[in-house]
């Protein structure tokens, strides 16, 4: 009887782990690793929706920023990915997807200045 009581629960909480959702943009840049008198870092916003991950960087500075959309999905037979480094060169914005079979557990960016 217990566990008929608690499957409403567990399917609520369900839901709310896999509805999409939108990240908040922020650049992977630690001030203290940067010179103060130069600006670096593309500003990314992710989007996932179901299992399609979508991330656009805006690159505002003048060097040009490499970026990379790494995708961790959530269930344990699904493959995790890392793509390939995109350049976002300077007031140039760019556009990175990625996609699980099933869900997404995590996704971020990653940045490295160019050579």
């Amino acid at each position: 009887m217990r566990l008929f009581r608690l499957a409403p629960a567990a399917a609520a909480a369900a839901l709310v782990l896999v509805l999409p959702h939108e990240a908040t943009p922020h650049a992977r840049v630690h001030p203290a690793d940067a010179d103060p008198g130069e600006l670096f870092g593309a500003s990314c916003r992710i989007r996932v929706d179901g299992s399609r991950v979508t991330a656009y960087c805006h690159n505002p500075y003048p060097a040009t920023d490499q970026v990379t959309l790494h995708v961790e999905c959530a269930r344990w037979w699904d493959l995790d990915s890392d793509g390939s480094p995109v350049d976002a060169g300077p007031a140039q914005t760019v556009e990175l997807t990625g996609r699980c079979w099933s869900d997404v557990g995590s996704a971020w960016v990653s940045h490295r200045r160019a050579d």
